[in-house]
């Protein structure tokens, strides 16, 4: 994984360590990212935190980004969620929120300890736009919440509890809704009957953007949308970075159009060259686009003993 250079359409910007001299942007021209080393560090991301608060105008803050925290093969947020919750007062303006953007050299993806951080979703009822990163000891209670338009959890491996608890969720503004269910190797305990509630669409009225991937289910995944409410009313249809191959495409095919989209991800994908050939002749000429990157054919070992497709990202 790589560190984010833009949330909230505003390019990303690094809180400079104590002594550095850089000229700060202003309060609401950047994404603000604010981290310490992830190991051994001499400072903890909560005191980082209170300097923030008092260089930069946090009322004028519209999007912020928790890095690294000290020691995040070891220990979770909770100390971060506290302190991001206990100011909240002094964010009217925050609009997104991103937790956990800690790059794989930091930390890989599978080991980033995560907590419970459904306090940030009471604490901040303006926001628009929520993300994090890491599925080990993540916690996420069912919440309504007015406002957010952008839901994503990107993981290696997703826990079906935080799966159900989105789902039981009211999130009467959400455009988009991204869920990276990994792999049961690092977790993902998540049943096709789990995400019944994303394929009817029925508590997500505005819902036009869909992404269920990264997954080691991804056929079952295709073919549950083959037949599933929500579909109608997407413009955006995701089931890229997990382990698709010709069985999920066909049961694509053979369901419901899909001609009315704006774009249909597959990319990372172990399609044959003919049934990329196939899917791409039945959206020919309907202005879908279609994005077929990341063939893993070539690399399957289909006449092995053993299954060995892998999602786009694991550990």
């Amino acid at each position: 994984m790589s560190d984010l250079q833009e949330l909230f359409g505003l390019p990303v910007f690094d809180f400079p360590d104590a002594g550095t001299e850089v000229a700060l942007p202003t309060a609401e021209s950047v994404a603000w990212r604010i981290a310490v080393e992830a190991y051994e560090s001499k400072v903890e991301w909560e005191d980082e935190f209170a300097r923030f608060l008092t260089v930069v105008d946090p009322s004028r803050v519209r999007a912020l980004i928790v890095g690294a925290w000290s020691d995040v093969y070891d220990t979770g947020p909770d100390p971060v969620v506290e302190a991001l919750a206990g100011a909240a007062d002094r964010f009217p303006e925050l609009r997104s929120l991103f937790v956990g953007d800690i790059s794989s050299d930091q930390c890989e993806i599978s080991w980033i300890n995560q907590g419970s951080l459904t306090p940030l979703l009471t604490a901040f009822p303006g926001l628009e736009e929520f993300g994090a990163r890491g599925g080990q000891g993540l916690e996420l209670k069912p919440v309504r919440h007015e406002s957010l338009r952008r839901l994503e959890i990107e993981t290696g491996g997703l826990d079906a509890e935080v799966v159900r608890s989105v789902a039981a969720s009211d999130f009467p503004a959400l455009e988009t809704l991204d869920l990276w269910l990994g792999t049961s190797e690092y977790g993902a305990t998540t049943a096709i009957e789990d995400l019944e509630p994303f394929l009817t669409g029925a508590r997500l009225p505005k819902l036009r953007h869909l992404a269920l991937h990264n997954s080691d289910m991804q056929d079952q995944i295709a073919a549950a949308f083959a037949g599933a409410p929500v579909v109608a009313r997407l413009e955006v249809l995701d089931l890229s970075m997990g382990t698709l191959s010709d069985e999920g495409a066909q049961a694509l095919l053979e369901g419901q159009p899909l001609t009315h989209l704006k774009r249909l991800d597959l990319s990372y994908h172990y399609l044959s060259e003919p049934m990329e050939q196939r899917v791409t002749a039945a959206l020919e000429g309907s202005g879908v686009e279609l994005n077929l990157d990341e063939s893993m054919f070539d690399e399957w070992d289909q006449d092995g003993d053993w299954d060995n497709r892998y999602v786009s990202v694991g550990e």
